[in-house]
Order: structure tokens, then sequence, then C-alpha cells
């Protein structure tokens, strides 16, 4: 395993951060250490959660998976780089009381509380904001966060689906009130696909020392061979995929993606993760393996060299936005 600073801390991360998302909806409990097991083996040191994660009914359920696996191996807490998130509903039924969700410093302090007790540990090491709240400032959400930090139950705090302005207005508020290094990473939906970050988003976590962690590497399974599959018979898409292929155009775009990368004898979604691994700014993608199998194929990413010409290749098949404000002006 290959490892970087995460943005502008003394923090070391994996390339590679393992996503939690499916422990429990998709994976059960067992399973679901099997690969937190064979992740830690293979030197990926960085877990991504978030306290809404098991959904519906069982939000808060993949934590306490995580939880249940620090508890029966305790040495692995020291070895892992925790990160969750906090903004979303808690309430099992979607009607959240008030100062239930979001990020007031009330509801800030009842989520860290609640996640600890989930998570089965005493600190979290990268706190994340989930999505922007428009109604609480940032000197609210930063009052709270360094409260939280002289309690020593947070080490660090991230930012997730963030614009890039906010970017730039969490940290200036940070840096104005001095005593808090501000936000370290942002966690963002980017892929070859969607590249729309590159305008502001990335931009601006480069600007301020964040580390970029994409979010849907494969955007979906769209980019991990998903035309190949539907002819062989396997695993069929659906949702974003679905979506996309639909359309006569991006279907055709994709078939391009796929046979120049069977040219070339590479699997679909290792190059797009390695695509990643070669953006600037970006730490390491989350992949959200469902199965032993589909983390194996991740590591194998972080080892695999993409070419001049295949770079280009791909380049050419998905077209970056272009940097702002060039993309849309003069």
């Amino acid at each position: 395993m290959k490892y970087t600073q995460l943005g502008r801390t003394g923090l070391k991360v994996s390339r590679l951060v393992l996503g939690t998302m499916n422990f429990g909806p998709q994976t059960d409990e067992a399973d679901s250490h099997a690969i937190m097991d064979a992740a830690l083996d293979a030197g990926i040191n960085f877990f991504d959660t978030a306290n809404v994660y098991g959904w519906g009914e069982n939000k808060g359920r993949t934590e306490e998976i995580i939880g249940n696996w620090f508890a029966k191996s305790p040495g692995h807490r020291d070895k892992t780089v925790l990160a969750t998130k906090v903004y979303g509903n808690m309430a099992a039924d979607g009607d959240a009381w008030p100062n239930h969700d979001k990020l007031s410093a009330l509801n800030i302090r009842r989520a860290v509380d609640a996640s600890l007790k989930r998570l089965q540990t005493d600190y979290i090491d990268v706190y994340q904001f989930h999505h922007i709240d428009r109604a609480t400032p940032f000197e609210e959400i930063w009052q709270a966060i360094d409260t939280l930090i002289q309690q020593g139950k947070i080490l660090y705090v991230g930012s997730s689906n963030f614009p890039g302005y906010k970017i730039a207005q969490a940290n200036e508020v940070a840096a104005r009130r001095g005593g808090t290094i501000g936000l370290v990473s942002e966690q963002c939906l980017y892929n070859l696909a969607e590249r729309r970050a590159e305008m502001e988003v990335i931009p601006a976590a480069q600007e301020y020392g964040l580390g970029v962690i994409p979010w849907s590497p494969l955007q979906g399974g769209l980019l991990g061979g998903v035309i190949k599959k539907e002819i062989s018979g396997g695993r069929r898409a659906s949702g974003r995929a679905a979506d996309t292929l639909a359309n006569p155009a991006s279907r055709a775009q994709i078939q391009a993606y796929e046979d120049l990368l069977d040219k070339h004898g590479i699997e679909p979604g290792e190059a797009a993760l390695a695509w990643l691994l070669t953006r600037p700014g970006v730490t390491g993608p989350i992949v959200g393996p469902r199965t032993a199998e589909q983390l194996d194929s991740a590591l194998r990413a972080v080892e695999l060299e993409l070419t001049e010409e295949i770079l280009t290749s791909l380049d050419e098949i998905f077209p970056g936005p272009g940097p702002s404000p060039e993309a849309f002006a003069w």
C-alpha cells in the first residue's frame, strides 16, 4: 500500500479509503468484519463512514458494525484512521425533532457522543460535515468543534459535498477565529464521468490545503465494465448507471471507454481508480466493496500505472470542464 499526507496535516493515510456504506444494508456483519480485516492486512488504514449509514430504520447500524469490529480486536483501533460524518436526520421515521440534524452546535455535540458510543471508541480522527448547513454560521460551528477538540473527542475536521466557496468561507472564518486549522479534507463526487469538481471544488481544496477524497469513483458502477458485464449475463446496471446507459450518446461513450481498456488488457474499474490517483490534490478514492473480491480489484489499482497514451485517450473520451473561470468565460 502507498501512503500520503491528508492535505496539509501530518496525518498519514492510505491512497485507498475503505468506504463502509454497504456494511449492514448490503453486507452482513460477519462479511463486513472480514472485509475490514482484509483491508487492514493490505495496508488500508483510512476507513470512512457516516452516522446515517444503515439508512431508514437502521441508521447508525454501520457505525455499530465498525464498533463491534474494534471491540473484537482492540488493536485495530490504533491502526485505523477513522472518519465519520454529521448532518443527517437520525430519526428512524425521517421526522426529526428540532435540532436533531444539520450543524448547530447542539446537534454536533449530540451527534458526536452518539457516534462515539456506536463506534465504541473515545475519539474520531476526522469528523466530517456531510453537507453544508445554510442556516448555521461557521462561527458557531467552529466554536462547537473547538470544544470537541479540547475534549479529545475529535482530532481533525473535513467537509463533504461542499462547493468551492463554502470551503473558502469555512477556512477563512477558522483563520479569523484562530485556535483551529479548519477543514483538512473535502469528500466530493469525482470520477472520469463526473469531473465538475475540477472547476471550483478541487482548486479551492488545493488552495486551502485540503486533501480531496473522491466518492463514487466508479460512478455507481458505470465505470466498472458495466456493458461487458451486461453482455456476458452478469450483474445489470441499475440506478445512476442504468439511467446513463439509456442515453445512446452516453452508452457510446462508455463503450469507447471499455474498448480502450480492453485493447490494453486493463480492467475498467481498476483503471478508473488508477486515474483518480493521478489527479492533482487527490488523497485517495473511497472504495465501497460489498465482497472481498471487489476489495482485491481495488487494491490492484494502487499498483496500476497508466501510460500517457491511455491518460490522453481517457481525457478524449471524458473531457474535463477546464479550469475556472476559463471554462465558462474568455
